[in-house]
Protein backbone atom coordinates (compact mmCIF):
# COMPACT_ATOMS: atom_id res chain seq x y z
CA UNK A 1 0.00 0.00 0.00
CA UNK A 2 2.89 2.37 0.74
CA UNK A 3 4.28 1.95 -2.78
CA UNK A 4 0.92 2.84 -4.33
CA UNK A 5 0.59 5.96 -2.14
CA UNK A 6 4.11 7.04 -3.07
CA UNK A 7 3.44 6.53 -6.78
CA UNK A 8 0.19 8.49 -6.56
CA UNK A 9 1.94 11.36 -4.77
CA UNK A 10 4.76 11.31 -7.32
CA UNK A 11 2.29 11.42 -10.20
CA UNK A 12 0.58 14.46 -8.68
CA UNK A 13 3.90 16.29 -8.25
CA UNK A 14 5.35 15.39 -11.65
CA UNK A 15 2.23 16.00 -13.73
CA UNK A 16 -0.25 18.14 -11.79
CA UNK A 17 -2.05 19.37 -14.93
CA UNK A 18 -2.41 16.01 -16.67
CA UNK A 19 -5.92 14.58 -16.53
CA UNK A 20 -6.37 11.03 -15.32
CA UNK A 21 -7.99 8.85 -17.94
CA UNK A 22 -10.86 6.61 -16.95
CA UNK A 23 -13.23 4.11 -18.47
CA UNK A 24 -15.97 4.79 -21.01
CA UNK A 25 -18.49 5.07 -18.19
CA UNK A 26 -16.66 7.70 -16.13
CA UNK A 27 -18.29 11.14 -16.32
CA UNK A 28 -15.97 13.94 -17.46
CA UNK A 29 -16.40 17.60 -18.30
CA UNK A 30 -17.79 17.91 -21.79
CA UNK A 31 -17.98 20.65 -24.40
CA UNK A 32 -21.56 21.68 -25.21
CA UNK A 33 -22.50 22.98 -28.65
CA UNK A 34 -25.41 24.98 -30.03
CA UNK A 35 -28.17 23.94 -32.42
CA UNK A 36 -26.46 25.92 -35.20
CA UNK A 37 -23.06 24.29 -34.63
CA UNK A 38 -24.54 20.79 -34.55
CA UNK A 39 -26.60 21.24 -37.70
CA UNK A 40 -23.55 22.62 -39.53
CA UNK A 41 -21.48 19.63 -38.43
CA UNK A 42 -24.19 17.22 -39.58
CA UNK A 43 -24.64 19.01 -42.93
CA UNK A 44 -20.88 18.77 -43.58
CA UNK A 45 -21.08 14.96 -43.75
CA UNK A 46 -24.60 14.51 -45.12
CA UNK A 47 -26.44 13.60 -41.91
CA UNK A 48 -30.11 14.58 -41.96
CA UNK A 49 -32.54 15.11 -39.10
CA UNK A 50 -36.30 15.20 -38.70
CA UNK A 51 -38.97 15.60 -36.04
CA UNK A 52 -42.65 14.82 -35.84
CA UNK A 53 -43.26 18.48 -34.95
CA UNK A 54 -40.97 19.88 -37.67
CA UNK A 55 -39.15 21.94 -35.02
CA UNK A 56 -36.00 22.17 -32.88
CA UNK A 57 -37.28 23.48 -29.53
CA UNK A 58 -35.46 21.70 -26.69
CA UNK A 59 -38.51 22.06 -24.44
CA UNK A 60 -40.96 20.42 -26.87
CA UNK A 61 -40.95 16.61 -27.06
CA UNK A 62 -42.19 16.58 -30.67
CA UNK A 63 -39.07 18.47 -31.78
CA UNK A 64 -35.55 17.24 -32.49
CA UNK A 65 -33.13 19.56 -30.72
CA UNK A 66 -29.35 19.65 -30.68
CA UNK A 67 -29.08 22.55 -28.21
CA UNK A 68 -26.56 21.59 -25.49
CA UNK A 69 -25.44 18.48 -27.41
CA UNK A 70 -21.98 17.26 -26.44
CA UNK A 71 -19.37 18.02 -29.07
CA UNK A 72 -18.16 14.41 -28.84
CA UNK A 73 -21.70 13.18 -29.59
CA UNK A 74 -21.89 15.24 -32.77
CA UNK A 75 -18.40 14.08 -33.73
CA UNK A 76 -19.40 10.49 -32.98
CA UNK A 77 -22.31 10.75 -35.42
CA UNK A 78 -19.92 12.19 -38.02
CA UNK A 79 -17.52 9.30 -37.41
CA UNK A 80 -20.36 6.77 -37.83
CA UNK A 81 -21.47 8.42 -41.08
CA UNK A 82 -17.96 8.46 -42.53
CA UNK A 83 -17.11 4.91 -41.43
CA UNK A 84 -20.38 3.29 -42.46
CA UNK A 85 -21.17 5.22 -45.63
CA UNK A 86 -24.83 4.74 -44.68
CA UNK A 87 -27.62 7.28 -44.66
CA UNK A 88 -28.08 8.71 -41.17
CA UNK A 89 -31.25 10.52 -40.10
CA UNK A 90 -31.41 11.78 -36.52
CA UNK A 91 -34.90 11.68 -34.98
CA UNK A 92 -34.06 12.48 -31.37
CA UNK A 93 -31.57 14.73 -29.66
CA UNK A 94 -31.53 16.79 -26.48
CA UNK A 95 -35.25 17.60 -26.34
CA UNK A 96 -37.48 16.70 -23.39
CA UNK A 97 -39.35 13.42 -23.37
CA UNK A 98 -36.49 10.92 -23.07
CA UNK A 99 -35.39 8.92 -20.03
CA UNK A 100 -33.31 10.85 -17.50
CA UNK A 101 -29.87 10.04 -16.15
CA UNK A 102 -26.25 11.11 -16.41
CA UNK A 103 -25.76 9.66 -19.90
CA UNK A 104 -29.08 10.85 -21.29
CA UNK A 105 -30.44 12.67 -24.30
CA UNK A 106 -31.04 15.79 -22.18
CA UNK A 107 -27.40 15.80 -21.04
CA UNK A 108 -26.17 15.57 -24.64
CA UNK A 109 -24.86 11.99 -24.72
CA UNK A 110 -27.53 10.34 -26.88
CA UNK A 111 -29.04 10.55 -30.34
CA UNK A 112 -31.88 8.55 -31.85
CA UNK A 113 -31.39 7.47 -35.47
CA UNK A 114 -33.76 6.08 -38.06
CA UNK A 115 -33.43 2.37 -38.73
CA UNK A 116 -32.06 1.69 -42.19
CA UNK A 117 -30.84 -1.69 -43.44
CA UNK A 118 -27.38 -0.30 -44.22
CA UNK A 119 -26.93 1.16 -40.74
CA UNK A 120 -28.20 -1.95 -38.95
CA UNK A 121 -25.93 -4.20 -40.99
CA UNK A 122 -22.95 -1.93 -40.28
CA UNK A 123 -23.57 -1.88 -36.52
CA UNK A 124 -24.16 -5.63 -36.26
CA UNK A 125 -21.14 -6.46 -38.44
CA UNK A 126 -18.61 -4.06 -36.93
CA UNK A 127 -19.53 -3.78 -33.26
CA UNK A 128 -19.74 -6.40 -30.51
CA UNK A 129 -23.09 -7.67 -29.33
CA UNK A 130 -23.18 -6.74 -25.65
CA UNK A 131 -26.42 -8.27 -24.43
CA UNK A 132 -29.76 -6.85 -23.49
CA UNK A 133 -30.22 -3.47 -21.85
CA UNK A 134 -32.25 -3.43 -18.62
CA UNK A 135 -35.43 -2.82 -20.63
CA UNK A 136 -34.79 -5.83 -22.87
CA UNK A 137 -33.47 -4.09 -25.99
CA UNK A 138 -30.33 -5.57 -27.64
CA UNK A 139 -27.10 -3.56 -27.57
CA UNK A 140 -23.89 -3.47 -29.61
CA UNK A 141 -20.73 -1.73 -28.37
CA UNK A 142 -18.18 -0.13 -30.67
CA UNK A 143 -14.43 -0.49 -30.13
CA UNK A 144 -14.49 3.05 -28.71
CA UNK A 145 -17.07 2.05 -26.11
CA UNK A 146 -20.12 3.79 -27.59
CA UNK A 147 -23.37 1.82 -27.30
CA UNK A 148 -25.90 1.24 -30.07
CA UNK A 149 -29.29 -0.04 -28.84
CA UNK A 150 -31.97 -1.35 -31.20
CA UNK A 151 -35.16 0.02 -29.66
CA UNK A 152 -37.34 -1.49 -32.37
CA UNK A 153 -38.42 1.65 -34.20
CA UNK A 154 -35.01 3.38 -34.09
CA UNK A 155 -31.40 3.16 -32.90
CA UNK A 156 -30.67 4.77 -29.52
CA UNK A 157 -26.98 5.71 -29.61
CA UNK A 158 -24.97 6.56 -26.51
CA UNK A 159 -21.75 8.43 -27.25
CA UNK A 160 -19.21 8.43 -24.47
CA UNK A 161 -16.66 9.81 -26.97
CA UNK A 162 -16.29 10.73 -30.62
CA UNK A 163 -15.51 7.20 -31.76
CA UNK A 164 -12.01 7.87 -33.00
CA UNK A 165 -12.53 11.23 -34.69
Amino acid sequence: MKVRSALTALALVVAPSVAVLGTATDAFAVTKISQATATQMFREVGITWSSSGNCSDRYNSTCTSFEQLNLATAQGAQTLKRASGCALNITGGTEVGHASGTYSHWNGYKLDMSKYTCLGNYIKSNFSYSGLRGDGYPMWTSGAGNVYTDEGSHWDVLYYNCGGC
